[in-house]
């Protein structure tokens, strides 16, 4: 369980932007009597964003084993996403788990009002849409008293991750759940090794490394837009290529491994610098950089070294250590789940180093990601605290901070990142699909691209 004391977030950063979204909560301050599951004890879900990580929670959320759960509405701007995510999950799809009828399945921008007006108070929304929506539809449900899933990241810059921090209290008002689909904190083998860390067993820790290099990932280097597209469809549909829609590739992949270091750390980065840069572009119009090079510190000067790749044909690992003053660790071995985890006495902490080799966690390692739903829907049925936005937030915005800094090439602080005023898409809650996009091609035909030292204060 994760509450506000726990985060790392003072009350302070909580509180003192919550005017700022009252205008988006009918309910704002209002206290209410605790929601939970409803008598038949069939908890209803609605998913909204129905690509590939939302199927994903809505298998997962069926598939819990503390009680029945059943999917009841879809919602999507695209008919096709959703089309497709309904035969997956109904293909697997236990008997009585899957109520989804034409006229529960809706399609358009308002498409998430509708989905969230077919539950009961006290039922689950899952908010699987590019980051850039996620506070708009926190917002409408927590109107609606809904309990909720969203997924990572949940802010992509200063004033959004201000205005999900308002929102979070006032869901804390509500007695509302809310999980975040940082599911790495739910691993049993890392909740193991934390532990170990926590005790003592490689000593202080002195240095964590990240990395996240491999080829190209999700739609993180697009090409130019296809004909049949409209300029909005095709930056939603390539949503890792745009800052505005996800925090670009940095924000939407690297986040896991900043939040399980921070995590064994206990403790959120102060400051980061970094660099990056664009490589063998050829026609691709992103806005991503192909190379992230952060150097985090903490606020005892321990620092964090984090490196992206997005290039074939390079060498690639996806992984996490730590170092301490008595050994060093495997946070992650290779990818999200099985972690692997490992101390060694040494720092020679590779996995094949048997003869150093301290503690390994167990061979079976559970699925984080049914975990993560499992305590969230535990948290629902016994109307026990559980809210993960605080953290999350953190989490999103320590990674923008070190996107912001490889952007513009200064250093940022956290309270700088928290504090800063651009805001990528402030009209995101008023975008219409044949409508103006966040972001415009240039008379080049290409879209702004961060230039560190140049452009300084903004990443475009």
């Amino acid at each position: 369980m994760t509450t506000p004391e726990n985060s790392g977030l003072t009350r302070r950063d909580m509180l003192k932007n919550a005017g700022k979204v009252a205008a988006v909560s009918a309910l704002a301050g209002v206290a209410v009597p605790a929601v939970h599951a409803s008598q038949n004890n069939v908890i209803q879900i609605a998913l909204v964003g129905c690509g590939g990580r939302g199927t994903g929670a809505v298998r997962n959320a069926l598939a819990s084993p503390g009680g029945p759960t059943r999917l009841v509405a879809m919602a999507d701007v695209f008919r096709d996403r959703l089309d497709s995510s309904y035969r997956s999950v109904n293909n697997r799809a236990g008997q009585g788990q899957i109520d989804v009828p034409q006229e529960r399945r809706f399609i358009g921008f308002d498409a998430y009002r509708q989905a969230m007006d077919a539950l009961r108070a006290g039922d689950i929304v899952i908010l699987a849409t590019p980051p850039a929506f996620r506070w708009v539809h926190f917002a409408y449900a927590i109107e609606k008293r809904l309990h909720v899933f969203m997924e990572k990241p949940i802010s992509v810059d200063g004033p959004t991750t201000r205005r999900m921090l308002a929102l979070s209290a006032q869901a804390d008002q509500q007695s509302l759940k809310v999980g975040v689909g940082l599911m790495c904190r739910h691993c049993t083998a890392r909740r193991e090794l934390h532990d170990r860390i926590r005790r003592g067993e490689i000593g202080d820790l002195t240095l964590l490394r990240a990395y996240r290099m491999a080829g190209p990932t999700g739609s993180a280097i697009a090409g130019p837009r296809p004909n049949n597209q409209t300029e909005l469809e095709y930056q939603i549909r390539s949503f890792h290529a745009f800052l505005w829609a996800s925090g670009g590739a940095f924000s939407d992949f690297l986040i896991h491994n900043i939040d399980e270091c921070c995590w064994m750390k206990d403790a959120w980065p102060v400051s980061a610098k970094g660099s990056g840069g664009r490589h063998y572009r050829g026609n691709n119009i992103d806005q991503n950089f192909d190379t992230y090079s952060v150097e985090y510190t903490f606020g005892d000067g321990t620092k964090l070294y984090l490196e992206g790749r997005t290039i074939p044909g390079c060498h690639q690992e996806f992984a996490s250590y730590c170092h301490g003053t008595r050994g060093s660790a495997i946070i992650s071995a290779s990818s999200h789940t099985p972690s692997r985890c490992r101390t060694f006495r040494t720092q020679n902490n590779v996995i094949s180093n048997t003869n150093d080799i301290a503690w390994r966690c167990m061979q079976n390692e559970p699925d984080p990601y049914q975990l993560e739903w499992d305590h969230l829907l535990d948290a629902v049925r016994r109307n026990q605290a559980y809210n993960e936005v605080p953290r999350g937030a953190e989490a999103s915005l320590i990674t923008s901070m070190g996107r912001l800094a490889s952007h513009t090439g200064q250093m940022v602080t956290r309270d700088q990142m928290l504090n800063h005023e651009h805001e990528f898409a402030p009209t995101v809650d008023r975008l219409t699909l044949n409508g103006p996009a966040p972001l415009v091609l240039g008379a080049d035909g290409k879209y702004p691209v961060p230039q560190p030292g140049v452009v300084r204060n903004r990443e475009y």
